[in-house]
């Protein structure tokens, strides 16, 4: 091939005002890629040691961690190594891995916060057939299901873009995705559009299967006092993280596929980032501090710590 049909690196868009604030940017990145690594292997740790905790609805909060740990491993390297070097190159194959890392982690989290759903809508709605269908064996299925789904989807995703002939190398995001890559293409997108068609409903009815469980939930709580507090304690933040993923990727999607002009630069620049930068954060914090059978068992090992 040509220069002019493939490319050996990609640049991606700098901050705004990168080259004043830069190491401004890199300190306040870096603290919290620290504090995201610490407040997410904690409760990682504290649920894989406390016994206690050894239920499905903690289990699958201890997924959710993982998964933003590794989430935030497809960004937060790179955009640090470029914001110390002032260089916002990336080579084609390390675009593609970002790209698949970056997705399939939010697909993850999507799927993981449906589970989460359907485990607190069979515990309050069902709460005598929980044990039976909420089992080892039921839960490892559908562990490995939030897993292989959202890799096997952005591996196709990927494949397909690689595919095409680029015109351009330039990416106008902080980091790679795959549709950015697709837009370089001047070639026919006609197969990447309608898998990315696809594949975009697929989720949006998950979502949308979601947010019914829950106003379920609601419903269903109505009438007593203790699921309401249920309902309270264990589902509101499942609503919180889900919300915001929601706002985070449907901004991400449209702003890509129909451009974000009319947005100021300065929320252009957050919510962008928005959806790897906040849920990994915010989620281990929600829960932390919600659930109070998590919160107890933390404050309890953060006692044993700071007395050894």
């Amino acid at each position: 091939m040509d220069n002019m049909t493939h490319f050996e690196t990609y640049t991606l868009m700098e901050p705004l005002n990168a080259k004043s604030y830069r190491y401004i940017y890199f300190m306040c990145f870096f603290l919290l890629y620290a504090l995201v690594l610490l407040v997410n292997i904690w409760l990682i740790v504290v649920i894989v040691i406390e016994r206690a905790l050894h239920e499905p609805m903690y289990i699958f909060l201890c997924n959710l961690c993982v998964n933003d740990i590794y989430g935030c491993l497809g960004f937060y390297p790179k955009f640090l190594h470029d914001l110390i070097l002032n260089s916002y190159v990336i080579s084609s194959y390390m675009c593609a891995i970002q790209a698949f890392i970056v997705y399939s982690y939010v697909m993850c989290e999507c799927s993981t916060l449906a589970v989460m759903a359907y485990d607190r809508h069979v515990a309050i709605c069902q709460p005598l057939d929980y044990h039976a269908k909420m089992n080892r064996f039921s839960c490892s299925i559908l562990l490995v299901l939030c897993w292989l789904i959202p890799f096997l989807s952005m591996f196709i995703a990927v494949f397909l873009s690689n595919r095409l002939v680029l015109c351009k190398n330039h990416i106008d995001k902080l980091y790679c995705d795959n549709w950015s890559i697709v837009k370089l293409s001047c070639g026919s997108t006609v197969i990447n559009n309608i898998y990315g068609f696809v594949f975009i409903s697929l989720y949006v009815v998950l979502v949308i299967v979601i947010i019914v469980s829950y106003i379920k939930l609601i419903i269903a709580c109505k009438s007593s006092l203790e699921c309401r507090r249920k309902f309270l304690q264990t589902c509101v933040p499942h609503v919180i993280s889900l919300l915001n993923l929601t706002v985070a990727a449907l901004f991400d999607n449209f702003s890509n596929r129909f451009g974000s002009d009319d947005v100021p630069a300065n929320l252009q620049f957050f919510l962008a980032l928005e959806m790897i930068v906040v849920p990994p954060f915010v989620n281990p914090v929600i829960y932390g501090l919600k659930l109070t059978e998590v919160r107890k068992r933390i404050f309890k090992k953060f006692m044993k710590v700071t007395k050894q």
